[in-house]
């Protein structure tokens, strides 16, 4: 009776979900969305239009920060971590330069540019370990 309820085979899986699922490029469009939108709010005084590109930039880098929060937690094991040491430290500085204290928080060209920069970093090393 106890062998009935013994599994057959034992699966284990990378990830959550296949991986197909995960992809840097979203948080690049979203970056991409930031970066854009701080153009448009620089060449624009309306103050509606500005107050609007605020909200919309704000919720846009949000959103670069959960995609990669996503990768972070969820794609990239301790193997990936021990063979690219310096991919906790991109995660770490692309999430700040999304969040309050970077692309949320600013207006600047420059920090959404570096952003983008970072997220593309930590897509080089992700299309590596597909790759693997």
């Amino acid at each position: 009776m106890i062998r009935l309820f013994r599994p057959r085979a034992v699966a284990s899986a990378h990830c959550d979900l296949p991986c197909g699922v995960y992809d840097p490029a979203q948080a690049r469009i979203e970056a991409e969305s930031v970066l854009a939108i701080v153009k448009k709010y620089q060449d624009n005084d309306d103050p509606a239009f500005r107050t609007r590109a605020l909200i919309i930039k704000e919720q846009r880098a949000e959103l670069v920060k959960h995609h990669l929060w996503v990768l972070w937690t969820d794609y990239f094991k301790a193997p990936h971590f021990e063979k690219y040491p310096q991919l906790h430290g991109l995660f770490n500085e692309a999430t700040k330069l999304a969040g309050a204290g970077g692309a949320k928080g600013a207006v600047d060209t420059a920090v959404a540019e570096k952003l983008l920069v970072k997220i593309e970093e930590i897509a080089k090393i992700f299309w590596e370990t597909k790759q693997a």
